[in-house]
């Protein structure tokens, strides 16, 4: 490689099978679905945390089949059932393109609303249930969900092709500490699996023609794998730091009622 000048060439694409990308997103997509069922399903999970972990999860879940539909268009394109160039199917891929940019939105709105509710858990807490309340909590994922709708629309214009006492409060004060520690184990899951590909996009705009960009930017399926991992991650985040997520889990995949009633 030479030191004044790198060409293309030098960096050729790194290529990640296609099942590979099909496992990842069957199983987050597997995953994220399970979060999101378990908090509608118990009454429990009924707060606002985790209908902020529910949103997040519905994202990735989005996410995951977004880029496995995509995945499967690949496939369908490379044995000759699709025009990898046809009108059409540019379209679509604007859809999902935006629907990727849309999930990645919506995930970040998703983990500082997140970050909010447990500051004001650790900071507000005599306050708290009058702070977060329900009806707020519905509101702020309308202003979410709508947010990144409009977001979403507007890209595929604009692409190129408690009171128990001293032991009750400490108590509390455990559970919202363990919280925060959850929160920024989500957060940093989401730093390192997210950054590279969002660096990708920032260097298509920066440096298109750029050898050295052109470098990073081979390792871009490398860099979906890692995006396409994050959506699996953060279930299991959830399960591992929740004790009431892991007995809903253990509820739904046993299927404890039926064996009760049977």
């Amino acid at each position: 490689m030479s030191t004044t000048t790198v060409n293309q060439t030098d960096c050729p694409d790194v290529k990640v099978p296609v099942p590979l990308f099909f496992t990842i997103g069957v199983v987050s997509l597997a995953e994220n679905l399970l979060v999101v069922v378990s908090v509608i399903l118990n009454r429990n999970l009924h707060s606002p945390m985790f209908c902020f972990i529910c949103s997040l999860a519905a994202f990735n879940t989005m996410a995951s089949l977004t880029k496995t539909w995509e995945n499967l268009m690949i496939v369908f394109a490379n044995v000759g059932q699709l025009e990898k160039k046809g009108s059409s199917e540019m379209k679509l891929d604007d859809v999902m393109d935006s629907l990727l940019c849309m999930c990645f939105v919506g995930s970040i709105s998703s983990f500082l609303a997140i970050a909010v509710d447990r500051y004001i858990t650790i900071f507000h807490a005599l306050r708290y249930h009058n702070i977060m309340t329900m009806r707020r909590t519905k509101a702020i994922l309308g202003v979410i969900w709508i947010t990144c709708g409009v977001l979403a629309v507007l890209m595929i214009a604009a692409l190129p092709s408690s009171s128990g006492g001293k032991f009750g409060r400490q108590r509390w004060r455990g559970s919202s500490m363990r919280g925060a520690l959850t929160l920024t184990i989500l957060f940093g899951a989401f730093v390192v699996c997210w950054t590279p590909f969002f660096l990708h996009l920032i260097l298509i705009m920066v440096c298109p023609m750029n050898p050295y960009c052109e470098c990073y930017r081979s390792l871009f399926e490398l860099h979906v794998v890692l995006m396409m991992s994050h959506a699996a991650i953060d279930p299991a985040i959830y399960a591992f730091r929740s004790a009431e997520l892991r007995h809903t889990f253990r509820k739904m995949l046993l299927c404890s009622d039926c064996k009760q009633r049977s």
